[in-house]
């Protein structure tokens, strides 16, 4: 039972204070809502095109409920609706849309900023003639309190359901060694004959769009850029391009040539007649180029020419620089007093100073330009000049006096362009190959004589050399030999005097042995004359025994048998065998000769007549 007393309490003052709210018109708004007002009956009605109501009129209410407590709001009178409030993240915008307000003018596509305290106070908004439509002005990272019933606001959010990219809605970021070029999509048309807008004062990089057009901006291509950072730009006001820095490497200079800026006014000076210069924000060929190093520029409206300041070498030839400058060079092809046609490889040095830079390219344009309009034909044209007041083999045999004349020449040219020239070398030479031909000959013909007069020269000392080798070993010869006599006669004393020793020794030798032979010899000789006597007795005997002729024929063949004197011929030739005889007689002799060599050599030395064929017949013999 209690229960249900405690229930039925309850639900009393429930009602009860239902009714009081009801009676009140009590609102109540919480901290993170917006009270939309809708004011059901008024006997006030809107002017046409109004949307929200500003004096008390029966519609939509430009006042919103902030947060707490609100009378006065009858149900019957009012519908409250509750909305969240706008919250926009770090690093991110949000756009408005306006729904109601004045119209845009025709010469805008954007609805003009008005005080309204970010959008949060509509009645200000229309009061000050907000217009409706895409608005210039956008809400930064926060939180709003915005009519949504006047106000559409995009974010990252929702951007895709009103048809943008949400990173659209993203605080635009400027990378590091980045540019931004920006193309302003509202304002004046840009004055006839420029290509871009002029820079405005005060607009805060074109964050603040309305100062922007106020200032006299003008839509299009801006000469003003953005550099590196974070920028919060309304997509539906400016585009931007990022593209890199201008780098001007060591060893350049950059001259800036300027499409766009204040009134043209020639700073050249009068001895300049060639061309003009202006200086920095001026348009035309700025006076002071930019030096090493990366420069913030505009290259939608800037062109920024480099131009080497170190040594510049151009090849007429087949070979190219890494500049790429004497790409287009070609030998130079002449033709000489005696009519040949030769080529030439040709290089020139140059030297463009860092404060003449300017002046070069206000003359000539570019760097190629003074390459392929300037220096291509005034070599050129020297170098076939030069070569029709003299012969091949003379252009050839001065080669250095031409290149000394051509320096001067191009120097001197060259110069009322403000370009240096440094030197000019002439490289390889081809003339015409019949030509060089006979040349050719000729000079291996030099050479070979050259060659054989050092070849003799060389023999002339190799024999010196033999000479003075000679020379030496003979000297050491008779060094040797004065030696050797000394030392001979050395030994020759040493013997004499072992001579002499020897001699007294053998004196009293000899006469010792004198003595000795001659007891000897008158021994032997009293043997000698007996055995005489006994032999003469011998022979008296024999003679008076055989007759004198008898003994001596006897004692002739004794002493030929004890001497071995052959008697007998080895080869016996007939006389009546003629020329035959002869040949056979020459064989015998050959063949017993062979046989002798074959034969021991006692058994050579006896006779061979024995063994020999007998001659074929004849009378006589001959040996």
């Amino acid at each position: 039972m209690f229960p249900i007393i405690l229930v039925s309490i309850f639900a009393g003052l429930l009602l009860a204070l239902i009714a009081f709210r009801l009676l009140l018109g009590i609102v109540v708004i919480s901290e993170r809502e917006v009270g939309i007002v809708v004011k059901k009956f008024s006997w006030k009605k809107l002017p046409p095109g109004q949307l929200l109501a500003l004096d008390g009129e029966a519609g939509l209410q430009a006042d919103t409920l902030a947060p707490g407590w609100h009378f006065g709001y009858l149900a019957w009178k009012y519908r409250i609706t509750r909305v969240p409030v706008i919250e926009i993240p770090q690093g991110e915008i949000g756009l408005v849309v306006a729904e109601g307000g004045a119209s845009i003018p025709g010469e805008r596509i954007l609805a003009k900023v008005v005080p309204c305290d970010d959008f949060q106070d509509a009645r200000a908004f229309l009061k000050r003639g907000g217009e409706k439509g895409r608005q210039l002005g956008i809400l930064t990272a926060g939180t709003y309190r915005i009519n949504t019933a006047l106000f559409t606001v995009i974010t990252a959010k929702n951007a895709k359901l009103h048809g943008m990219d949400p990173r659209e809605l993203h605080v635009y970021q400027v990378e590091s060694d980045m540019v931004g070029i920006v193309t302003a999509l509202d304002g004046a048309p840009i004055d006839e004959g420029e290509i871009a807008g002029p820079v405005i004062e005060h607009h805060d990089n074109f964050q603040r769009a309305q100062a922007f057009l106020t200032g006299g901006g003008r839509r299009g291509l801006q000469e003003q850029i953005l550099l590196s950072g974070s920028w919060n730009l309304n997509p539906w006001f400016v585009q931007v391009e990022q593209v890199p820095m201008t780098e001007v490497p060591i060893g350049h200079v950059g001259v800036v040539i300027s499409y766009v800026g204040k009134p043209h006014e020639d700073v050249s000076g009068a001895s300049f007649t060639h061309g003009d210069l202006v200086n920095p924000g001026v348009k035309g060929v700025w006076v002071s180029p930019l030096y090493p190093g990366k420069h913030p520029i505009n290259t939608r409206i800037m062109k920024v020419e480099l131009v080497p300041t170190t040594n510049i070498v151009l090849n007429w030839a087949s070979r190219t620089e890494s500049h790429k400058y004497d790409e287009k060079l070609n030998s130079i092809t002449v033709r000489s007093k005696d009519g040949f046609a030769f080529n030439l490889d040709v290089s020139q040095i140059i030297h463009v100073g860092a404060l003449d830079a300017p002046k070069v390219i206000s003359r000539v344009g570019s760097m190629q330009n003074l390459v392929d309009h300037v220096l291509q034909p005034i070599v050129g044209n020297y170098f076939r000049n030069s070569a029709q007041a003299c012969t091949v083999l003379d252009f050839l045999s001065a080669r250095a006096e031409r290149q000394q004349e051509a320096a001067s020449h191009i120097r001197a040219a060259v110069k009322a362009y403000d370009v240096q020239a440094i030197d000019t070398l002439i490289g390889d030479i081809t003339p015409p190959q019949a030509l060089m031909g006979t040349q050719t000959d000729r000079k291996i013909a030099e050479e070979q004589k050259k060659t054989y007069e050092v070849q003799r020269e060389a023999q002339v000392q190799r024999q010196e050399l033999v000479r003075s080798t000679a020379l030496a070993e003979i000297q050491s010869q008779l060094v040797a030999s004065e030696q050797g006599v000394n030392i001979a006669e050395l030994q020759a004393t040493s013997r004499v005097k072992a001579a002499a020793g020897e001699a007294q020794s053998l004196q009293l030798q000899a006469a010792a042995e004198a003595e000795g032979m001659k007891l000897k010899a008158v021994a032997e000789a009293e043997s000698i004359r007996a055995t005489g006597e006994a032999k003469a007795a011998a022979y008296r005997g024999g003679v008076q025994a055989l007759g004198a002729q008898t003994y001596a024929a006897l004692q002739i063949v004794q002493t030929i048998g004890d001497r071995g004197v052959r008697i007998v011929p080895d080869v016996s030739v007939s006389g009546s065998g003629g020329a035959a005889g002869i040949a056979e007689g020459l064989t015998a002799l050959l063949l017993r000769q062979v046989a002798a060599e074959r034969l021991p050599a006692q058994t050579a030395a006896k006779p061979a007549a024995a063994a020999a064929p007998a001659p074929a017949g004849g009378n006589g013999h001959a040996s």
